[in-house]
């Protein structure tokens, strides 16, 4: 699906422009065709060698080509998304207001009518970022579609600090994605991920908890996000710089209690949550040289945090449990999926799903309806999921 999607990336002239080069490399590691398009100021900051090694594709700068003349309309056709960053307050300006002057503006002229995405991350020194006149023209273009990745505050190229640094490459990618895959019949509807191992207190250091490491749950989230839902991660795990709502959750039952102060119309239940917690936890930190040789934790069933949810569930919310099984995975995923009243469930082996950066599923779906999924990138099994049971 993805490796179908044309992305043209436009630099402009900005003392962070060498950071767009390891925006082209996760664009092409992540399977996307790449044509890069600089103005020619650019090129006193980026190197057309570099750019054509990354994205294995010529760098066009030139208004006029011997070859070529009409390159800007060929370009406009190819492309699906038109990402510019950084983006200068001058090329801003003159996208803004109709001046096609080199090939990044006529590009973004011809481009503009097509209705196809545009997405700009402004680049630019903090009294410029917050000039009258550069923020009319941010509203003008936002008023024709164009999407902004805003930039940073932090210490600037010239000495100052305050807003105008790029945005995280990471950032930028993901919007981008955004862009190219949201479905507008999408927008509004809230999505709960939850991710990660819970972890179950011993005393004020200790803890027990499992091997999970959230990667499921993270790609569901991303894609998710890019689909267009509202999302929200409910997370034992630590996420950092991601475009959508987290929050943070140790225990079974703190992921119980922010999922009843949420509402949704999708829960996925990735978590791996404690099956026990701890009966005679210690507020205190126990002191090992006040232990006998031997030391006894008692434990207790936690609440089933998707089959509590499930009971309350409204007709038009959709629950989606996980199973992780050693064996006979398909079997006792069935049985969970008619005991807790879910709507799907996905299957996996422990083997297959545990630590890795793949998975092998299945999904379950409450009529009986069974999809096999074979061995993917995790990525690509959660964005499957998703189609599934978002449909």
């Amino acid at each position: 699906m993805n490796n179908l999607k044309n992305i043209l990336v436009g630099i402009t002239s900005s003392i962070a422009s060498y950071k767009i080069y390891e925006l082209v490399r996760l664009y092409k590691k992540n399977g996307y065709n790449v044509k890069v398009v600089v103005t020619e100021n650019a090129l006193n900051f980026v190197s057309t060698l570099v750019l054509e090694t990354l994205s294995e594709n010529e760098v066009y700068y030139s208004q006029f080509s011997p070859r070529n003349n009409v390159q800007h309309i060929n370009l406009v056709e190819w492309a699906d998304i038109f990402v510019v960053a950084p983006i200068s307050a001058n090329t801003l300006s003159k996208c803004a207001q109709g001046i096609a002057d080199n090939l990044l503006s006529s590009i973004f002229c011809a481009y503009l009518s097509t209705k196809k995405p545009i997405l700009m991350a402004p680049a630019m020194n903090k009294n410029m970022w917050n000039n009258p006149f550069i923020q009319e023209n941010i509203k003008k273009l936002k008023n024709q579609n164009v999407d902004f990745v805003d930039p940073e505050d932090g210490f600037l190229a010239c000495g100052d600090v305050g807003c105008g640094r790029l945005a995280k490459i990471e950032l930028i990618f993901e919007k981008t994605l955004k862009n190219l895959f949201q479905n507008k019949i999408n927008n509004g509807k809230k999505v709960i991920v939850t991710l990660g191992g819970t972890k179950e207190s011993i005393d004020s250091v200790r803890c027990i908890s499992n091997f999970s490491s959230g990667k499921m749950g993270k790609s569901l989230c991303k894609w998710a996000y890019r689909m267009g839902f509202d999302v929200l991660a409910i997370s034992a795990v630590e996420l950092e710089n991601v475009p959508y709502k987290s929050i943070n959750v140790n225990s079974a039952d703190e992921m119980l209690e922010a999922i009843k102060n949420n509402d949704f119309d999708v829960l996925i239940m990735a978590a791996a949550v404690c099956d026990f917690k701890v009966k005679n936890k210690s507020e205190k930190k126990i002191i090992k040289e006040n232990m006998q040789h031997e030391f006894a934790l008692e434990f207790v069933k936690n609440q089933d945090v998707v089959k509590k949810i499930a009971q309350n569930k409204r007709q038009n919310q959709k629950i989606v449990g996980f199973c992780l099984a050693d064996e006979d995975c398909v079997a006792q995923a069935k049985n969970k999926l008619k005991n807790k009243n879910l709507d799907y469930i996905v299957a996996n082996e422990v083997k297959i799903a545990l630590n890795t950066d793949e998975n092998k599923v299945t999904i379950i779906e409450k009529s009986g309806k069974i999809i096999n999924m074979e061995l993917d990138t995790k990525d690509n099994i959660a964005r499957k999921i998703l189609e599934v049971v978002c449909d």
